[in-house]
């Protein structure tokens, strides 16, 4: 593995993993990489934890002000959400040089929430194939995380960084690969859900519903009406896109309602839900919405059809 330049002789969007050890790894290399930018004129965002956020204003000083901070609980919960972020900040500056750090992926994650950051991580190369002149730092703490998914990192960044060298991933694939249809296994739902057909003209019912499993779930009054808004989008995109019909699936965690829908439709639209819609043009924007609504989206296209997972947490995150 050769070690080479940030940029690598050319202006395309670099996605590099930046693996680290602990608390001063992470500060050395994250304020390493900022100083740099800074010192070429390069406007910088760094979505961490509000705690890294704190050691990079004290590592980095006055420097500090010259970069934008934000919460990742605030901005990624819902990792769906993290992509419009960083589109409304490359936005902003067209074609000049910039940084990012993102660190969607931590070890209190649940499960469901890390394969969706994954996905997450592997589709910021879809989402900005065609930029340029913009670099994104994803910090992974390998003193913290699971060895496969340090190894799941390798393969959704082009390019890593460690201890100051930089090296090209050699198990990264094309983005042809990564735009594909997403078909990782969901877990079953539970044999005691709540499910029910349905069909055009009983969206009324489903909606009934899905307010009255809510309510028995705990969900306060605007956390249930999240809940049904997000269930009639989706069941409306079944209606008019997936066969016109479908399957309702709901039951309860320990601190979420589950909502599942699922259709005969397929979805090869890599970052449907993730990428802000045009507001001036039809469609497109359910699973925005529900995205907006939902602590977690789960998309799923398969053979067989395609299925939407919709987790609301009784506290809105």
């Amino acid at each position: 593995m050769l070690a080479e330049s940030a940029h690598a002789g050319d202006d395309d969007f670099r996605h590099e993993a930046f693996f680290y050890a602990g608390e001063k790894e992470f500060a050395d290399g994250a304020s390493g990489f900022l100083a740099d930018g800074i010192r070429a004129g390069e406007p910088a965002l760094v979505v961490v934890s509000s705690r890294k956020i704190d050691l990079l204003r004290r590592r980095l000083k006055t420097d500090a002000g010259q970069i934008v901070f934000a919460d990742m609980a605030d901005v990624g919960t819902n990792p769906a959400r993290i992509i419009p972020a960083w589109t409304d900040f490359v936005s902003q500056y067209g074609a000049r040089p910039l940084r990012g750090i993102g660190e969607p992926i931590w070890a209190e994650r649940s499960p469901a929430e890390l394969v969706e950051c994954q996905r997450h991580e592997s589709l910021l190369n879809v989402a900005f194939a065609g930029s340029s002149g913009f670099t994104l730092m994803c910090p992974y703490d390998t003193a913290a995380l699971a060895q496969d998914v340090v190894d799941e990192a390798r393969r959704s960044h082009p390019f890593i960084r460690r201890d100051g060298t930089q090296w090209t991933s050699d198990v990264y694939p094309d983005t042809d690969t990564l735009a594909r249809p997403f078909s990782k296994p969901l877990t079953q739902p539970p044999a005691w859900r709540v499910e029910r057909v349905f069909q055009t003209g009983s969206l009324g019912g489903l909606r009934s519903l899905v307010l009255r499993e809510a309510v028995k779930a705990g969900l306060s009054e605007a956390r249930a009406g999240d809940a049904v808004v997000a269930v009639n989008e989706v069941a409306s995109n079944s209606l008019c896109h997936g066969g016109g019909g479908g399957v309702l699936r709901i039951w309860q965690t320990a601190d979420a309602l589950i909502c599942e829908v699922s259709d005969d439709g397929d979805i090869d639209e890599p970052l449907v839900g993730r990428a802000r819609p045009d507001f001036d043009t039809r469609g497109g924007r359910g699973l925005w919405m529900v995205n907006q609504l939902c602590e977690l989206v789960q998309v799923r296209s398969f053979s067989s059809g395609t299925t939407v997972r919709m987790h609301v947490s009784r506290q809105p995150g």
